[in-house]
């Protein structure tokens, strides 16, 4: 395949992707057929299926697609340089990234799509878990380990307190969210005011000489 015809398949294949998640994104799985998904990519359905053998298959490469790019823009795929930050500073920084990115109406409407077929793509919830809360731990337990090490932390189980810690920021907001709709979305000033308060109460339990002064 010439480079010219490789572009092409990939910008095609790109705008299936776009108007696919769009249109299952507002129908659902049930209420979304081919159709509408090549007329919103401007596409011909042939060649939606020439990309993308079914819908089922599809959809499988929405999700996937949706909640890498979610890690991504977390940067839970690269690990973390601690540099000299305070522990403060860090779980702080985490904890707002997590927050501002989950905590959008495009991911939301993602996690309610993949629950509400959870039955029908069992896998997708599993997807949905190791991209996000799972990668967000063992970010976090890096870090536990990290500020264990250098005398800021005491945590004798990283894992347990990176658990701890990451259901303390995410559980309130994320369940307002998934029951409320947009509107049970936080402003950006009540995430930070949730976020130190969230670090606050960590750091009562495993700050190793209790926080210190900024």
């Amino acid at each position: 395949m010439s480079n010219g015809a490789a572009t092409r398949t990939r910008r095609s294949r790109e705008k299936i992707l776009t108007a696919a998640e769009a249109v299952f994104l507002q129908h659902g799985f049930l209420g979304t057929n081919m159709d509408v998904i090549a007329e919103t990519a401007g596409v011909s359905k042939q060649t939606v299926y020439a990309h993308f053998k079914s819908k089922e298959a599809l959809f499988i490469e929405v999700v996937e697609a949706m909640t890498g790019g979610a890690a991504q823009d977390i940067g839970e795929d690269i690990a973390d340089v601690f540099d000299d930050r305070r522990v403060e500073d860090y779980l702080l920084e985490v904890a707002m990234d997590q927050l501002t990115v989950v905590l959008t109406p495009r991911l939301m409407q993602l996690r309610r799509m993949v629950i509400g077929e959870a039955e029908r793509f069992p896998a997708l919830g599993r997807s949905l878990y190791v991209n996000g809360p799972m990668r967000s731990i063992k970010r976090l337990t890096r870090a536990c380990r990290h500020y264990t090490d250098i005398g800021q932390l005491n945590t004798p189980d990283p894992d347990m307190a990176a658990t701890q810690f990451n259901w303390i920021v995410m559980g309130a907001p994320t369940n307002a969210a998934m029951f409320l709709g947009d509107e049970g979305i936080p402003e950006n000033h009540q995430l930070q005011a949730h976020a130190q308060e969230a670090v606050r109460i960590f750091l009562c339990a495993y700050a190793a000489t209790g926080p210190t002064q900024g």
